[in-house]
Parts: structure tokens; sequence; C-alpha cells
């Protein structure tokens, strides 16, 4: 278990390393065709030091490595893992922590997302007046214009459910998500509305487990899975903890989450029937 940019380093490292391997090049001609001392190549491939996006595309280039996504995810990775980048959240740097950050820079690149929230409705199904109470809630006594930027954020990230080739989203939720009174009746009132437009969308799927579900794993705590395009050596677990985030990298822990999400949407109601508990709640049932 690794905070998030060791966690990048690490994972981009190995990726490289293979990418590397299939190239047929040793570490030491890597380094003489880019004019850099082995140790850096090695120190990059162990995750050992950061590498930037530029870096990494010189040594996609040496490698011959062509497929745009993969490019584009390895580049996003350097900068998220400590090496710059350029994303629109590099733009609130002051504001949100670097683990906020990474965990943007890894929702934007994904492929697909699948998450348990047994609390609040998921940051990308969120509105505007919803984000502002949570955010207000967890952060007590936070400047009015901070509240706004932070609310911006979140809403911002929400473009994956609406760009082209958008982020493929699975999430099942408590009850106690829809019933829970956050910002007062109208504003849970409007969140119920969007929580059903938003699971309208062919991309999301969104499925309740009701409380005569019982107990059922994950019910200690939400965790989030993202799985990318062209490799799933660089999937990834990630665990919310009040000051920080936590991510699960190991190939047993990915198999554990999964098929633990996929109890889960086994025993919840189905996309329609969860359609229809969200209705009748909102309706005052």
């Amino acid at each position: 278990m690794r905070h998030g940019p060791v966690v990048r380093r690490r994972k981009l490292g190995e990726e490289l390393r293979s990418l590397r391997h299939t190239s047929g090049l040793t570490s030491r001609d890597a380094a003489v065709l880019l004019g850099w001392n082995q140790s850096k190549v090695s120190r990059i491939e162990t995750g050992a030091s950061g590498v930037t996006p530029a870096d990494v595309t010189r040594l996609l280039d040496t490698y011959g490595v062509h497929d745009e996504h993969l490019r584009s995810l390895l580049q996003t990775l350097a900068g998220s893992a400590g090496g710059g980048g350029s994303g629109w959240w590099h733009a609130y740097r002051g504001l949100i922590p670097p683990q906020y950050r990474d965990f943007i820079s890894l929702e934007s690149q994904a492929c697909e997302a699948r998450t348990l929230e047994t609390s609040v409705v998921p940051g990308l199904l969120q509105t505007a007046d919803y984000a502002r109470a949570v955010t207000r809630s967890s952060l007590d006594g936070l400047p009015p214009a901070q509240l706004d930027s932070l609310v911006e954020v979140r809403l911002a990230r929400q473009s994956v459910l609406y760009s082209p080739g958008p982020l493929r989203f699975s999430a099942v939720l408590d009850e106690a998500v829809l019933r829970r009174r956050v910002g007062g009746p109208e504003v849970m009132r409007d969140q119920l509305h969007h929580l059903a437009r938003s699971a309208q969308l062919p991309h999301v799927t969104l499925q309740l487990l009701p409380f005569e579900a019982g107990s059922y794993v994950g019910l200690t705590g939400p965790f989030v899975i993202f799985s990318f395009p062209s490799t799933s050596d660089l999937d990834v677990v990630t665990l919310d903890h009040l000051t920080s985030s936590l991510y699960l990298e190991r190939r047993e822990d990915l198999e554990a989450y999964s098929s633990a999400f996929r109890t889960l949407q086994a025993h919840a109601l189905s996309p329609e029937r969860s359609l229809d508990l969200i209705a009748a709640v909102g309706r005052g049932g």
C-alpha cells in the first residue's frame, strides 16, 4: 500500500522496462541511444526517481512505441508521478493537495472506473449545490472563495463523462446515500433528479444496495478501481481517508477488489429497479 505518486513512479517504471525489453534493447543500449547515463534509465525503471513527460516521449520513440493511447497515458502518468504535467487540474496546485491531483490525473486517463459509495453521491455524479454542501461539511471553516474553487474542481472532473470516448463508470451505492439529507430537502431533491438522469447515460451503470440487503462486502468503506487502456498493469484501487488517499497496486489486491465489486453488483438492485428506488425516495418514500 503506497501513496499515489510513489505508485505511479513504480508502475510507470515497470511499464517502461517492459517496453524496453520488447524492443530488444538493454538498459545500456537505451542509455547510449538517448545520450544518458545507464543509471538514469535504471532509476526511472525502478521508480527511484521521477521522469518528465518529455523524457517519456524520448523513451517511447527509442523503443518504437506508436500506440497513441499508451503514449498519452504514460506521458500523463509521468506528470502525476512527480515529473511535471499540464493537466487542467494543475491550475489549482495551490488549492488541492497532491493526492487529490494524483487521483484526478488517474481519473482523467482511465477508460473505466468502478466505485462503491456508502455515504455520499460519487463526485462525478454530484450537482454543484450538493458538492458545495459536502465540501463545506468536510472542510469546516473554509473561506468562501476556496469553497467556490473546490466546487469548480469537482464539476470540472465530470467532463470525463461527457467528452468523446467517455469514461465507463459503474457505481454501487448504499441506500443511505439517497436518504442522507445533504444540504437540505431542495438540494437533495435536485441531486436525486440529477442522479436519475446521469444513470441513463449509456456508459454509466448505477445500482443501489437497499437496506434490506443487510451487511455486505465493502460495508466498512468506499473504494474506486481505475482501469486503463492498452495495459492492465497500471490498474489501481484507491481508498480515501480523511486526510489522504491510499493506493493498492498488487495484482492480488486488484483481483480481490474486482471480485468484491462483482459480488456487490450481484446483490444490488438492477439498474432499472435502482431508478425506481431513487424515484421513490425523491417522492418521500
